[in-house]
C-alpha cells in the first residue's frame, strides 16, 4: 500500500504545498528517491527517480529542519555544527566527520564564486536576464574545471525561490540561501535528479527519465536532470533520449557534463547550448590559494603556491588537493622545499643551472648536476620533463617577450628566461626540443632511468657544439674551422664563459654555447676539401666551370650546370645557385667535390633562396631563338625557303661561333649533337648565306 500511495500523489502532478512532511514507514524509513550509487552528497551522487524505493534516514534526520520547505540563511561556511565555519555546508553528518577536505569546503556556491570561466558566466548571466533559458546545456573540459559544480549551481539558479516570494523567475544573483538551495548543493532535492551516465548507461536507465519528465516537479519551480560523463551512454541510450532532449516538457532542463566531448554524439550535441570550460591560468589559481591559505590561517610561500598551481595543470579541484596535501606534509608553513619534496621535483634553480650547462656544452657540469639532483631523490625523467619545460618557456619568451611577466613563474625562472631567449638562437632551441622529447620516453622506459638519461643529456650537449649553416658560412669566410675543439668535450669553462659573452665571436679552439644568432633558412652549404697533389686551376666566371667539365668529359655535370642551375654569385672558392625544380637531391654535394678535385681547391657550393640568373641552356635557346628569328626575316632567306619547299634552317652561324639546339638526353646520358642534315637545300642555303656575308664585308 505504502508503494501504491507513493505513485499515486506524484502521478496526480505537482503538490502546491511547500510544508508536507516525509512519508515514514515502519522502523523510520522515508519514502524519497532513489540513489543508485549510495554516495554522498560530494562528486556525481545521482539521485535517479525509481518509484517504490526505500533508503534509510541519516541518525541524525530531522523532519521540521530538513524539509524541503526549510530555508537556512546563506553562508559560505555554514555546517550542522558550527554555523561560523569557512565553506559551503554540503551536507555532512554532524560527528560523521570533524575536517572537510578543501576542494569541498570551498566549492562554488554561486557564479560569483566560479573562476576562471568568465566567458561561460557572462553568456549564462545574459541568458537568464534576457530570458532566453534553453532546455539543456552540456559543459565539457578536464578534470576539476567546476563542470558538476557549474550544473550544480544551473540547478539552483533556475529553482531559486525565497520565502517572501520575492523572486518571481529564474535568477543569476543569489546573495542568500534559498528555499531549494541547500537541498540542490547537497544532491538530495527531489526535483533535482542525478545520474552518473558512467554506471547508468542503458537505455533502461533513460527510459525511466523518459517515463518521470512529463510530472511536474513536486517543490521546485523546474525538475532539471544532472547527467555526469554522459558521453558514457550506449548508443542505444543516446538515441533514446533524443525525441525528450528536443522537445521537453516546459517543466523540465538537462545538464551535461562529460570530459570526453567527441564520443557525444552529434545529434545530441545540436540540442544542446554547449560551453566548453577552460583550464585555469596559473595565475589565478595562485591567487585563489592564496585567498584561501589566508582563511585558512596558513603562511605559504609565494613560490609553493606557483609550484602547486603548476602541477595543478589548470585544474582547481587539483590545486586544492595539493594544497591540503602540503599543509598535511609541512605540518606548518608551506615551503617551496616541502612542496618539491611532495612533489618530486627538482629545484627550478637547479634546473636552469642544468639547462645552461648543456648549452655550454659543458657536459662534465651537466653530468653532475643530474646526478646531484638524482641523489636528492628527484626521478630522472620529471628532470628531463622539467627541462623541455624551461626549453618551452625560453622559446615562447623568445617569441612573446611578455610571457616572463607571468607571476605564477619563480623571479630566477623569469630573469634568466629572458638572458637565455636573448642568446641563444631559434635553431638550437628547436633542437634540444626535439631531442628531449624523444628522449623522455626512452628514459621512462629504461630500466636505469638515471643511465638513459644521462646519454640524452650527453647527446644534448654534443649537438649544441655543431655549427648551425649561417656559422659555417661565417667561419669559412674568416677562415676558421667550424669542427669543435677538444677543450669542449672536457667542460674548458674559461672558454665558455668567453663564448657566452660574446655569441657572435666563437673563439677558436674554445667549448661553444650554441648562442647563435637566427638567419634566412638556406640549405646547408656543402664543402669540399681539395684533392691532395692536384693542380691548381683557376676558374673567374661560371662559364669557365662549364668548360672545365667539358674538358675533363664529363658530360652529365656538365649538362648539370646548363640545365638546372641558376647562377646567383661566382667567387673564387665560392659558388652561390639556385636550383631548379628537376635537380637532382645530390648535384650540390657531388657538385662541391668534383670542383674540388678539378682545381686543386677547397670550394662551397650554396644554395640560395634568390631567384639567380637564367640557366645556361635558357640563355642558350633565347640566343638562338632570336637569331633565327632574325635570319627568317631576311629577304634572301625567305626567297630560297620559298624556292625550296620543305628546307629547314639547322644551323645559325655568327662568325665562328655557332648556336645548335638542345640535345636530347637518354637515361641520364648527353648525347653528342647531331650532325647537320647533308642534303641539297641546307647546302644551299649555308652556300648562299656564305656569298651574301662576303659581299657584306
Amino acid at each position: 500500500m505504502l508503494a501504491n500511495f507513493g505513485i499515486g500523489t506524484l502521478a496526480r502532478g505537482r503538490l502546491h504545498s511547500r510544508s508536507v512532511p516525509p512519508i515514514y514507514g515502519p522502523g523510520g524509513w522515508r519514502w524519497t528517491s532513489h540513489s543508485p550509487t549510495g554516495s554522498g552528497p560530494e562528486g556525481s551522487s545521482p539521485n535517479e527517480l525509481r518509484f517504490g524505493s526505500l533508503v534509510s534516514l541519516p541518525p541524525n534526520f530531522n523532519p521540521d529542519t530538513d524539509a524541503p520547505g526549510g530555508c537556512r540563511p546563506m553562508n559560505d561556511a555554514t555546517t550542522p555544527d558550527d554555523a561560523n565555519a569557512p565553506g559551503l555546508d554540503l551536507g555532512v553528518p554532524g560527528g560523521a566527520s570533524g575536517y572537510r577536505v578543501l576542494a569541498r569546503k570551498y566549492r562554488p556556491a554561486n557564479f560569483d564564486d566560479l573562476i576562471g570561466q568568465d566567458a561561460m558566466v557572462r553568456t549564462i548571466s545574459n541568458a537568464f536576464e534576457s530570458g532566453r533559458i534553453p532546455q539543456a546545456w552540456i559543459l565539457t573540459g578536464v578534470r576539476g574545471v567546476g563542470k558538476t559544480t557549474t550544473a550544480r549551481i544551473l540547478a539552483r539558479a533556475l529553482n531559486y525561490q525565497l520565502p517572501d516570494g520575492s523572486v518571481a523567475g529564474p535568477t543569476v544573483k543569489m546573495p542568500v540561501l534559498g528555499i531549494n538551495c541547500q537541498a540542490i548543493m547537497e544532491s538530495r532535492h527531489v526535483d533535482v535528479l542525478e545520474m552518473d551516465a558512467a554506471s547508468h548507461n542503458s537505455v533502461d536507465d533513460i527510459r525511466q527519465i523518459n517515463d518521470a519528465v512529463r510530472y511536474a516537479p513536486v517543490s521546485a519551480r523546474y525538475k532539471v536532470y544532472i547527467l555526469d560523463e554522459v558521453h558514457m551512454l550506449s548508443g542505444a541510450a543516446f538515441n533514446a533520449l533524443l525525441k525528450t532532449l528536443e522537445e521537453p516538457p516546459p517543466h523540465a532542463k538537462f545538464i551535461f557534463a562529460t570530459t570526453e566531448i567527441r564520443k557525444v554524439p552529434v545529434t545530441v550535441l545540436s540540442r544542446c547550448q554547449r560551453f566548453d570550460l577552460r583550464r585555469v591560468e596559473a595565475g589565478v589559481l595562485v591567487a585563489q590559494l592564496e585567498s584561501i591559505a589566508a582563511k585558512e590561517k596558513i603562511s605559504a610561500e609565494a613560490e609553493a603556491l606557483a609550484l602547486i598551481a603548476r602541477a595543478a595543470e589548470g585544474s582547481v579541484r587539483d590545486a586544492l588537493s595539493l594544497l591540503d596535501q602540503a599543509i598535511a606534509h609541512a605540518a606548518g608553513s608551506v615551503r617551496a622545499e616541502d612542496v618539491r619534496q611532495m612533489l618530486g621535483l627538482a629545484d627550478r634553480s637547479r634546473v636552469i643551472d642544468l639547462f645552461e650547462a648543456l648549452m655550454k656544452g659543458d657536459i662534465a657540469g651537466a653530468l653532475k648536476e643530474l646526478r646531484d639532483q638524482y641523489d636528492a631523490g628527484a626521478d630522472p625523467a620529471v628532470a628531463l620533463t622539467d627541462l623541455a619545460e624551461f626549453t618551452h618557456f625560453v622559446t615562447r619568451v623568445k617569441i612573446v617577450p611578455a610571457v616572463a611577466d607571468d607571476r605564477s613563474l619563480a623571479e630566477v625562472e623569469r630573469t634568466r628566461g629572458r638572458a637565455f631567449a636573448a642568446a641563444l638562437s631559434m635553431r638550437v632551441l628547436s633542437r634540444t626540443w626535439q631531442m628531449l622529447f624523444k628522449g623522455i620516453p626512452e628514459v621512462q622506459s629504461a630500466a636505469k632511468p638515471i643511465a638513459a638519461a644521462e646519454m640524452v643529456l650527453v647527446r644534448i650537449a654534443y649537438a649544441a657544439d655543431l655549427p648551425t649553416p649561417d656559422e659555417v658560412v661565417r667561419l669559412l669566410a674568416t677562415g676558421e674551422s667550424a669542427a669543435a675543439s677538444p677543450a669542449r668535450r672536457n667542460g674548458d669553462t674559461a672558454a665558455t664563459t668567453a663564448r657566452i659573452e660574446a655569441p657572435r665571436d666563437p673563439p677558436r679552439g674554445g667549448p661553444r654555447a650554441a648562442l647563435a644568432p637566427s638567419a634566412p633558412q638556406v640549405r646547408e652549404p656543402a664543402v669540399a676539401e681539395a684533392a691532395p697533389g692536384a693542380n691548381m686551376v683557376t676558374l673567374a666566371r661560371f662559364e669557365d666551370l662549364i668548360a672545365l667539365a667539358a674538358e675533363k668529359r664529363d658530360l652529365a655535370t656538365k649538362a648539370a650546370l646548363e640545365r638546372d642551375l641558376r647562377l646567383v654569385r661566382f667567387e673564387p672558392g665560392r659558388l652561390e645557385v639556385a636550383l631548379e625544380s628537376n635537380a637532382a637531391k645530390t648535384l650540390v654535394g657531388d657538385l662541391a667535390r668534383k670542383i674540388s678535385q678539378w682545381t686543386g681547391r677547397r670550394w662551397m657550393v650554396v644554395v640560395s633562396g634568390e631567384q639567380g640568373q637564367p640557366t645556361i641552356r635558357s640563355q642558350n635557346e633565347a640566343r638562338r631563338a632570336e637569331l633565327e628569328h632574325g635570319v627568317q626575316s631576311d629577304p634572301l632567306v625567305k626567297a630560297v625557303l620559298a624556292q625550296f619547299p620543305g628546307a629547314q634552317i639547322v644551323a645559325v652561324r655568327e662568325g665562328a661561333q655557332e648556336i645548335v639546339p638542345p640535345s636530347p638526353e637518354i637515361e641520364g646520358d648527353v648525347m653528342p649533337p647531331e650532325p647537320p642534315i647533308d642534303d641539297d637545300s641546307s647546302v644551299f642555303v649555308e652556300r648562299m648565306r656564305d656569298e651574301d656575308l662576303g659581299e657584306d664585308r
